[in-house]
Parts: C-alpha cells; sequence; structure tokens
C-alpha cells in the first residue's frame, strides 16, 4: 500500500474519531449536568473507559499520518492534487440533528430507569409491609419511652436487612417539641441504645430535617389521613415514602437507595 492510501486512511480514521470523541463529550456532558441514570453498570464502566481508546485511535492515526507525510515529502511524491474539500450540507444537517436526538434517548432513557426503580420499590415496600405487619402496628403504638426505642430499634434493622434494593430504611412519627409540631425520624442502630440504659436521650437527636414537598405531604399523611406514596428521584437517589395506617394511628415508611450508574430494567 502506498503512503498516500496510508494518508487517506489516516485521515479518514482521525476525522471519524473526532466524530465519535464529539458524541462522547455530548453524552457526557448531558449525563452528569443532568444526573441522568440511564446505561447499565458494566456499559457505564465501558462507556467511560471508551474515551482512551478514542484517544489513542486519534494519536495513532496522527503518527500514521504525520509519518507518511514525511515520506511522500522526502520522497518528492506528494505533487498530487488534492481533491477539493466539499463537505455535504446534508451531511452537516444529519451531524447537527443528531445531537437532540441523542439527547431525546439519554432523557428517554433516564425517564424509562425511574419509573422502572419507583415500580420496583413499591413492590418491595409493600412486600414489606405485608411480611412484617405485626412488627409494624406495633411501631403504631408510638410513645418516646426507652421500650418503644429499643423495639423499634430491632425491628428497623430487620426491616433495613430484608431487601438488598432498601439499604436504608428510616420510621417517621409525628410528635412536638415545645408545643411545636415535627416529625421524628428513626433508623436501625441510628441512636444505640443498650438494655440496662435508663436515661431517656433527647427528642432533638431524632429531628427528621425534610424540606418543604415533603412536610406537605407528611401534613397531608397525618392531618388529612392521605394514603397516596410519594416517590421521588434525582441524580441517582431514590426516595419512597410509604404511609401505613390501623385504625386512627399511622406511620410512614421512608425507604431510600442510591445508585452510582443508572440501568434501564433495574
Amino acid at each position: 500500500m502506498n503512503p498516500k492510501k496510508l494518508v487517506k486512511i489516516s485521515n479518514t480514521i482521525g476525522a471519524i474519531s473526532i466524530v465519535l470523541l464529539i458524541y462522547w463529550v455530548f453524552v457526557f456532558i448531558t449525563i452528569e449536568v443532568f444526573g441522568l441514570k440511564v446505561f447499565k453498570e458494566n456499559i457505564t464502566q465501558t462507556f467511560y473507559l471508551s474515551i482512551v481508546g478514542i484517544l489513542s485511535l486519534m494519536f495513532g492515526a496522527l503518527i500514521i499520518n504525520i509519518m507518511f507525510n514525511l515520506t511522500r515529502i522526502a520522497q518528492k511524491h506528494n505533487k498530487d492534487v488534492l481533491p477539493a474539500s466539499k463537505k455535504s450540507k446534508m451531511n452537516k444537517a444529519m451531524l447537527i440533528a443528531s445531537f437532540p436526538v441523542i439527547a431525546v434517548l439519554l432523557f428517554g432513557g433516564d425517564y424509562l430507569t425511574s419509573k422502572n426503580k419507583e415500580k420496583m420499590l413499591i413492590r418491595s415496600a409493600e412486600a414489606i409491609v405485608t411480611d412484617h405487619a405485626e412488627n409494624l402496628d406495633s411501631l403504631l403504638n408510638y410513645s418516646f419511652s426507652l421500650n418503644w426505642l429499643k423495639e423499634s430499634d430491632e425491628i428497623m434493622d430487620i426491616l433495613s436487612k430484608t431487601d438488598q434494593h432498601f439499604p436504608n430504611v428510616t420510621l417517621i412519627v409525628r410528635d412536638s417539641i415545645k408545643n411545636s409540631k415535627l416529625y421524628l425520624g428513626f433508623r436501625a442502630d441510628y441512636y444505640y441504645i443498650r438494655e440496662n440504659d435508663t436515661i431517656l436521650p433527647t427528642k432533638r437527636d431524632f429531628i427528621l430535617k425534610t424540606t418543604q414537598p415533603e412536610r406537605d405531604y407528611l401534613h397531608s399523611v397525618f392531618n388529612s389521613n392521605a394514603k397516596e406514596i410519594r416517590f421521588s428521584a434525582h441524580d441517582g437517589s431514590f426516595e419512597l415514602y410509604y404511609p401505613y395506617k390501623k385504625g386512627d394511628k399511622r406511620i410512614v415508611l421512608y425507604f431510600s437507595d442510591h445508585t452510582t450508574y443508572g440501568k434501564i430494567g433495574s
């Protein structure tokens, strides 16, 4: 194969690598800025490592191009008339139009990931509530006492270990401090209490930090007897509020999970 043909091939490889790199940067920026979760774990790892392959391909094409161009110059075989650069307007239009298409696919994949995660988490929460109904009934009899705290710690520890999709489970109850109504959150080992402890911890240690939309939801559950489940997803964090009631007593189970990668069908 003569140097002229090799230079042409290396130019083609370099051009393709540049286009792929542009696409990669666009996809990467879109995912990082908007916190999209689209790919499976192994695909995500491959996706991030692909930049090394693209850069290596570009560097190799550049070296070949320089080397054989120098060879042609040295041999004075570079008198060929280079074809005029003609980029089709259609190709330019297709390249530009491809970016919105990619963005739509990425956001669509993120939407499907969230929806699939929501369905899976709701099914898991319903199964946990059904299987542990007796324990949850005992938690309905809330009173800020050592006995209730010890019992809730044991039950929450069991719930948090029941399902791998829910590494964090918090029990939410309504209480008051100095006539101010607020919400307390109890998790397994959040406040370790030994069997022989006789000193009751302060309620302030269990105050649940919430946003205004979350407080509005909790108000609707405890004040208006709402039964709706609240699900939210943001930047790989998935949260599920699941109200549980019996008679006039009610609590809310807060399930949370965080995914460092996104995947459709998760």
